[in-house]
């Protein structure tokens, strides 16, 4: 029986979506594990300072791990899933499929304070490209299979299917038509009916709504959303500068030593902040800020709620460094939990500030605007509002709070955005220009094979060589009309062309007199290979009206690329990507 290639999409998609769903049960039940074990009589009866050595005990087994089992880079999840859409044509490596399921656990179940959805979103999404590559299925497909089976990672994970959907689309910059629609549908649903099948009722977030949400509130939801936005860009601005830092060491061991006993002594000092959080989030959502205060060292009662305020406001100061040294050490996670939890003690911090200011006549609901802030911070850092409305609509059960997260997730996302560009997880691609982007144009030019678009095949010419030699050895052997200039370190001078030379190319008594240094003229433009993007390539073409720059790689002379060899491509790629 013959089926179309759509009917095998949406098969393919089923698939993807149960074996996404199998990762996430894999990887939640591993980290439990590893918890359980840490946590068991034997490690409690012997001293407390355990905590102290468990995280880098966790991060140095992950670096031995890759290093001698993996020998391969892990990516961080989401972020090597953009790369692989946007410059390995959705082809991601086979050993994805699996360390991340390892790596997370180890790094999360000894204490390092990341996530666990960013390693579930990329092994889910491996599984979809190494399907699709399997089945040589084209690179559309691919890409549509890869968001497929993100949307049930992330569905699987919070047992909000359709958030998954909008997480997968905003993210990930997927087109949204009928045609991408139930893949991602299908995908969704099937992972979180696995995740149901193996792990029952049980969710991450335990919420019931209890207070309405009322009119005479709005301001208050607005002021959230300013400030959810400035702790959006601490936030960002702490990860990006201890990231920065930890990259000028390049020896990784240094990197575990130092981050690790950071993180130790934070977590040794400050408890709650072991691990993904999930349990403070949930001890936030049930007004429970008793379990969360006395979970300190020092066993300090705190009686002042101003005291509580700002033990809450240091959880989130130091949640933030915790998670970027845990990266920054060699860990594998992600920055979901991390947000939320930053997020869910924001919104409780401001309405507690705002209820014992007595501004008001009523009190805020504190576990409202809990929720709401996770929304607000997930608005900010990860610069998806949509996916923060939905998914916090979905896990309240309903549509009561849904004013005041699209008020909070708005406000948040515009302000972060004005200060911070991009995202945490495309930050880096979008320096480099390889970033995914809903502009169809822009993300066709990123696709683009720029190494197939350089030409080397030119006759070289020196600074001394006289016009003889160039009529006789570059323009007699070559259908070219350009020739570059370099010197004997291969370092590019200039560029010398036919119309340079027409004038006296026949002129025999001026072959020995007139040198090339004489002749030739700077380039209109230069491509750097190391840095420039095909966008800033083409800006370069439009800038100067030349049709061919020359290349530079490592500085020194590489080839050139016609415009016109850019532009076919470009149709070309346009085709294959709307087709």
């Amino acid at each position: 029986m013959n089926i179309s290639n759509k009917q095998f999409t949406h098969i393919a998609s089923t698939i993807i979506g149960l074996l996404a769903g199998l990762g996430a049960v894999i990887l939640k039940n591993f980290t439990h594990f590893i918890q359980h074990l840490l946590e068991g009589k034997f490690i409690k009866d012997l001293h407390q300072a355990f905590y102290f050595i468990f995280p880098i005990i966790g991060l140095l087994i992950v670096i031995l791990f890759i290093k001698y089992v993996v020998k391969k880079k892990i990516g961080h999840g989401i972020p090597s899933t953009l790369y692989a859409i946007s410059k390995q044509k959705g082809i991601m490596p086979s050993h994805q499929m699996w360390a991340s399921i390892i790596t997370a656990p180890l790094t999360v179940g000894f204490g390092g304070s990341v996530g666990l959805e960013g390693p579930t979103v990329a092994t889910g999404a491996a599984l979809g490209s190494n399907f699709a590559r399997f089945f040589h299925l084209n690179q559309t497909t691919r890409t549509l299979l890869i968001g497929a089976a993100a949307a049930g990672a992330m569905s699987s994970i919070f047992k909000a299917p359709i958030a998954a959907i909008v997480f997968a689309v905003e993210i990930f910059s997927l087109e949204l038509t009928l045609a991408s629609m139930i893949p991602l549908l299908l995908a969704s649903i099937t992972a979180v009916l696995t995740s149901y099948f193996f792990l029952g009722d049980d969710v991450l977030l335990h919420f019931q709504l209890q207070e309405k949400f009322l009119l005479k509130d709005v301001l208050f939801y607005v002021l959230l959303g300013v400030f959810t936005a400035g702790i959006s860009i601490y936030f960002s601005k702490v990860y990006f500068f201890i990231s920065d830092y930890f990259k000028k060491f390049k020896n990784p061991y240094k990197r575990l030593l130092i981050g690790g006993l950071l993180i130790g002594v934070i977590v040794f000092l400050i408890p709650p902040l072991f691990g993904e959080g999930y349990e403070t989030i949930n001890n936030i959502l049930k007004g429970n800020v008793g379990n969360i205060i006395m979970n300190n060292i020092f066993n300090i009662r705190i009686g002042s709620i101003w005291s509580i305020i700002v033990l809450l406001a240091v959880l989130v100061i130091f949640k933030v460094v915790a998670m970027s040294l845990t990266f920054s050490a060699g860990g594998i996670g992600g920055v979901f939990a991390p947000t939320l939890f930053t997020g869910s003690i924001t919104g409780f911090v401001f309405a507690m500030i705002i209820n014992y200011s007595n501004i008001l006549q009523h009190q805020l609901s504190l576990t409202n605007f809990a929720m709401v802030g996770m929304a607000g911070l997930m608005a900010g850092v990860l610069q998806a509002p949509l996916t923060a409305i939905f998914l916090i609509a979905e896990i309240t059960g309903g549509y009561e709070l849904f004013i005041p997260l699209m008020i909070v997730a708005s406000i948040s996302f515009i302000i972060t955005k004005i200060f911070i560009p991009h995202n945490i997880y495309a930050h880096e691609l979008a320096k480099k220009g390889e970033l995914i982007t809903h502009n169809k144009d822009k993300n066709v030019l990123m696709l683009l094979d720029l190494d197939k678009l350089i030409e080397t095949n030119f006759i070289l010419l020196y600074p001394e060589m006289s016009l003889g030699d160039v009529v006789t050895n570059a323009v007699a052997k070559s259908s070219r009309n350009h020739f570059p200039v370099i010197n004997n370190d291969k370092e590019f001078l200039g560029v010398l062309t036919i119309n340079d030379i027409r004038s006296i190319m026949f002129d025999k008594n001026l072959y020995e007199k007139v040198k090339v240094r004489s002749l030739m003229h700077d380039g209109s433009d230069i491509i750097y290979y190391e840095k420039d993007s095909a966008e800033e390539i083409l800006n370069k073409f439009k800038r100067t009206g030349a049709w061919n720059l020359v290349v530079l790689k490592e500085g020194k002379y590489f080839g050139f690329m016609s415009k016109s060899r850019l532009l076919t491509a470009y149709r070309r790629k346009l085709i294959d990507v709307t087709a």
